[in-house]
């Protein structure tokens, strides 16, 4: 009998969708997964682990001829298990009806898009984001993110990036959390929170994606899409965290990269994708390819064709396939010739299937097409607030000579120089797909709210033409007309306001640099200035750490504002006038010169790390070894000291370390306190410092807090080339301090 109903079970699944079918007679969600997956053809799972991106307007007429007639024809077939780039409720919900409707079993979409910093309303850069060390503020800035792109339908962001790099000319810098991994995990834990919520089957949170598996973030000389070469520590101890953090917390979908890692292009690394994230971690949901990695197993030579590209792809791990159509044309035929066990397939779609039942999908496929709401919440109040609360918070004070900040809400006779200062569409930054054109609050706009009694002219035009996503953003290098205009400005002007820095578009994938410096002839223009009128504050907007040697040494304040998404102006003018006391961190490295490049706080000592009296230690010639600002830097309107450090190892499971901070300045005002400790002597050397915790804490003014941190061996141990986690007995130095490089020091024994 139990065999008959399964037997009748199956055989309406032929003649209607499977939705009220098999939610009528399985319990579970394991168990339904299994009813369904067990009803479908070899061509229908293959057509699960096929994405496509949005190839016509859903509204106009179905497309004829070519590869759109065929992605159409493979949407009626159930030869699509998800789509990318197709918004709107409108759009998603006619899609999805020809899917749910017309296909034999009527498995709903997944619509995915890259959400990296908002939808329509945009919350600074993801870099940015990270310098605030606000966790809170990153995980609610997340959550804006997904009711925004939730209401046009979409249900999946690819996102967040959760690469880990050191090296400043890669432009993807913009999209991640910066050089260190402890920060890096808790960045990557709160996005993921932020995205997917408390319940994931409610109509305003989308599935998260951790991304790029792995060590995409070390691509050599910063070149995007080039190749990786680290060692197993590097891997282990360095890149991986991050990615562990978000399973731990229930990240639903895995990208994995471009890149070669160690020999092996990732898409096609069955160690990575296999052992380590579906085996020791335990990650219950799908692994989707980046844009066609799958297909470039080809040119990097490790695939002999795209049929070839797609055994590789399935048997490594990569359960859907973006884009290259490997697996929608070759996977079935590589099952029928016993090339690729079936099993795998069962494996990636039992994944996939999980996903859409937690998503709701299979309750209501159209849950994320309601039109009132996508109406409701786009550009919504609520989130530009939420985004000027994470654009102040992620503004970093680099310099303050003389307290030239924060300037006086009367303050007569301002110049404001700079073509950047009147743009309201670079400040939005690079990755907003779903957003509009000029929706930046640019910083004149900001500015007019605080003063009146200000000048503005652009100077020398910086960027040519109208730089877009697509095309690399040609800069001016010779037309130097318009610094003579910036200079009387000046000369006649008691604080200039200079805004400088890169295009939105000058950061992201695909914009590597070679030079860090200021583009085109900004420099030019800011010591021209300078010359006439050394008052100055230079309000940075960047994407990436830049090397701004003399920029450092002789301009007075330095504002590092990122690009600042919608609230930019805004946001700065707060800081600027001391509405918010400026409280970021810098998650990332400033290098002296970009030949310093890879740069980070916690590298290895060398055998030769000192000063000699000849040449023969480990240095340059021609530059100083330090950076120009560490790792965790950052000033505040106020001061802060710390005094009283305390450690207490006398419980070696938990040990105590504690220093008291007390803010000994004129205003109130925020303060990151971090942690850094040093294992001395280990089988696999340690870096010169780790961070191992931080909290953010509000001191009033003359206030003091004493700040207690517990390190377990979790925080103490580290993974040996085996990939295993060990924790050795042995010395520990600790710091407690401002920056990577400035705090109270100390040591402990654990044994």
């Amino acid at each position: 009998m139990k065999h008959f109903m399964k037997y009748l079970l199956i055989i309406s699944l032929y003649f209607a969708p499977i939705n009220k079918n098999i939610m009528a007679q399985e319990k579970t969600l394991e168990q339904k997964v299994d009813a369904l997956l067990e009803s479908m053809t070899l061509e229908e799972k293959v057509g699960q682990m096929n994405q496509y991106n949005g190839f016509w307007d859903v509204t106009g007429p179905a497309p004829e001829g070519g590869n759109a007639e065929i992605k159409y024809e493979h949407l009626k077939k159930g030869l699509v298990g998800s789509m990318l780039n197709v918004v709107g409720a409108e759009e998603v919900r006619k899609l999805q009806k020809l899917v749910v409707e017309e296909t034999r079993l009527g498995i709903p979409l997944l619509f995915g898009y890259d959400v990296i910093h908002g939808y329509k309303t945009l919350s600074p850069i993801p870099l940015a984001e990270a310098a605030s060390w606000d966790m809170e503020a990153i995980k609610n800035s997340a959550r804006i993110a997904a009711n925004e792109a939730s209401a046009v339908g979409l249900n999946w962001t690819f996102a967040p990036m959760v690469d880990i790099s050191r090296d400043a000319r890669w432009g993807r810098v913009m999209e991640g959390g910066g050089e260190d991994t402890f920060l890096g995990s808790q960045i990557a834990k709160a996005r993921v929170k932020g995205f997917q919520g408390e319940d994931l089957s409610k109509p305003n949170t989308i599935a998260a994606c951790s991304k790029h598996f792995a060590a995409y973030g070390f691509a050599e000389a910063g070149r995007d899409y080039n190749t990786v070469d680290i060692g197993t520590s590097t891997l282990y101890n360095v890149v991986l965290p991050p990615f562990k953090a978000t399973v731990d917390v229930g990240v639903k979908t895995f990208m994995n990269g471009f890149n070669i890692l160690n020999g092996v292009p990732v898409t096609g690394d069955k160690i990575l994708q296999r052992d380590i994230l579906k085996g020791k971690w335990g990650f219950d949901g799908f692994v989707l390819s980046d844009w066609a990695s799958i297909g470039e197993m080809v040119p990097h030579g490790f695939a002999k064709g795209l049929k070839h590209a797609a055994e590789l792809g399935v048997k490594a791990g990569s359960d859907v396939d973006m884009e290259s159509s490997a697996y929608v044309m070759h996977l079935a035929e590589n099952v029928r010739e016993g090339k690729v066990n079936e099993s795998l397939l069962d494996d990636a779609v039992r994944r996939i299937l999980k996903v859409k039942f937690e998503l709701g999908l299979f309750d209501d496929p159209y849950r994320y097409c309601n039109e009132k709401r996508e109406e409701e919440q786009l550009y919504h109040e609520d989130h530009k607030a939420g985004v000027l609360d994470m654009a102040v918070k992620s503004i970093v004070l680099l310099k303050n000579t003389n307290s030239i900040l924060p300037l006086k809400k009367d303050q007569q006779k301002i110049a404001v120089i700079g073509e950047l200062a009147n743009d309201n569409n670079s400040p939005l930054g690079s990755w907003r797909l779903g957003s509009d054109n000029h929706t930046a609050v640019s910083f004149l706009e900001g500015l007019k709210s605080y003063s009146e009694n200000y000048s503005y002219v652009p100077g020398p035009k910086v960027f040519n033409g109208n730089p877009n996503f697509l095309n690399e953003v040609e800069v001016n290098t010779t037309d130097t007309s318009g610094i003579d205009e910036a200079v009387a400005l000046a000369k006649n002007s008691d604080v200039v306001l200079m805004v400088l820095g890169e295009h939105g578009f000058q950061s992201g994938e695909g914009r590597s640099r070679t030079q860090l410096d200021l583009p085109g002839l900004q420099l030019d223009l800011l010591k021209a200035v300078y010359e006439v009128n050394k008052n100055i504050v230079l309000i940075l907007m960047n994407g990436r750490p830049l090397a701004i040697n003399w920029e450092a040494e002789h301009i007075p304040a330095i504002l590092e504002t990122w690009q600042l998404g919608s609230q930019t102006g805004n946001a700065i003018a707060k800081v600027l006038f001391g509405d918010y006391n400026p409280s970021g961190k810098l998650p990332m490295t400033f290098p002296r010169s970009v030949g310093q490049v890879p740069i980070y706080y916690n590298h290895f000592s060398t055998g030769r790390p000192n000063p000699e009296s000849t040449v023969f230690w480990s240095h340059y010639s021609d530059e100083k070894n330090e950076p120009l600002f560490p790792f965790g830097y950052g000033l505040s309107y106020t001061s802060f000291n710390y005094s009283y450090l305390q450690i207490d190892s006398s419980d070696q499971d938990s040990i105590k370390v504690s220093a008291t901070i007390t803010n000994t300045g004129e205003l109130a005002g925020e303060e990151v306190v971090q942690l850094y400790i040093q294992d001395k002597v280990a089988s696999v050397v340690r870096p010169v410092k780790e961070l191992k915790g931080f909290k953010k804490i509000y001191l009033e003014k003359g206030a003091s807090q004493k700040v207690e941190f517990n390190l377990t061996e979790m925080e103490l141990g580290f993974y040996n080339h085996n990939y295993e986690f060990t924790c050795e007995p042995g010395e520990f130095a600790v710091m407690i301090g401002t920056n990577s490089q400035s705090g109270l020091s100390g040591s402990f024994v654990k044994n």
